[in-house]
């Protein structure tokens, strides 16, 4: 059964920074895209950033320049750093395989909390 994990939430105050990782299998990881999608309160669920199996990354406009997504090929897991935290980035934050949208193509694993707030 296919597994995503996700970790490194918590609270931080406004233009802190926090790393979130997510752990998935081998026979995921190495020849898909992966997303880090996230969900605030009362709001439908958005693809924040994107990276291809190749490196080549993608942001939302509202956290490009402050987002950066990389992948760890040897460890199976895709990293999102979140530098300059804003309170509005405050959401559960999801990884997944990407297939169109915010279509996916895996269940959704329990996330990671983000609160930003002072």
């Amino acid at each position: 059964q296919v597994q995503l994990v996700e970790s490194g939430g918590g609270l931080v105050q406004p233009g802190g920074s926090l790393r979130l990782s997510c752990a998935t299998s081998g026979s995921i990881f190495s020849r898909n895209a992966m997303g880090w999608y996230r969900q605030a309160p009362g709001k439908q669920r958005e693809l924040v950033a994107h990276i291809t199996p190749g490196g080549t990354t993608n942001y939302a406009d509202s956290v490009k320049g402050r987002f950066t997504i990389s992948r760890d090929n040897a460890k199976n897991t895709v990293v999102l750093q979140m530098n300059s935290l804003k309170p509005e980035d405050t959401a559960v934050y999801y990884c997944n395989v990407p297939v169109s949208g915010t279509l996916v193509r895996y269940p959704w694993g329990q996330g990671t909390q983000v609160t930003v707030s002072s």
